[in-house]
């Protein structure tokens, strides 16, 4: 029996596997916008809280977000992926919008405006970690992509994701939490001034 020569070999093995560029494009674009917008609002949070603890736990996660999205750019200049410059504005204005939230106070700043920051930049982060573990995965089939780098950069949003939470449960029992039990306060007095009256 005749060995198959090489072209019949070939025409039966499977296509090379590739990534789609003009979705991954797409995608990467996509999470440039949430990058712009997180890194916004990290630096917002840092500026707004400077001087306090949250602050100084703040300023260093705001600069790590802003070095994640020059390395997001980095890895888009590698795969010859353009930046969709609407996209980032589109990042930028979403960012801005978010600060006109309601917060229970019209002029200034609230203990609440904190508590919806943290929140929101807490699921920024995580959004940004599910994109370097989908690179990461992907760096087995795209040689252009480090899977060293992918493997830091998911770590470090780890991270951040375990800091922001955990001052997001700070501010949110700080902001939420009455210092008088149930019953208490006007109601109670209340109650016994009407009763003393009847």
């Amino acid at each position: 029996m005749n060995a198959p020569s090489p072209s019949d070999t070939s025409r039966r093995l499977p296509p090379a596997r590739g990534a789609d560029m003009k979705l991954l494009g797409i995608y990467l674009n996509d999470h440039l916008a949430g990058a712009t917008a997180g890194s916004l609002r990290a630096s917002y949070l840092a500026r707004t809280t400077r001087g306090s603890a949250l602050g100084r736990a703040a300023g260093p996660v705001a600069a790590e977000i802003a070095q994640d999205r020059s390395a997001l750019l980095g890895i888009m200049r590698d795969l010859g992926v353009p930046v969709r410059r609407y996209k980032v504005c589109a990042g930028w204005a979403a960012e801005r919008l978010g600060r006109l939230k309601g917060n229970g106070r019209l002029m200034r700043r609230s203990p609440l405006s904190t508590v919806l920051e943290l929140e929101a930049l807490r699921l920024a982060v995580e959004g940004k970690a599910a994109g370097w573990q989908t690179l990461r995965r992907l760096s087995t089939i795209e040689q252009r992509l480090d899977p060293a780098q992918l493997d830091t950069l998911l770590e470090r949003a780890r991270q951040q994701q375990n800091t922001l939470e955990e001052w997001r449960t700070r501010a949110a029992e700080a902001a939420l939490r009455t210092t008088a039990g149930p019953g208490s306060g006007n109601s109670r007095g209340g109650g016994r001034s009407a009763g003393r009256r009847g």
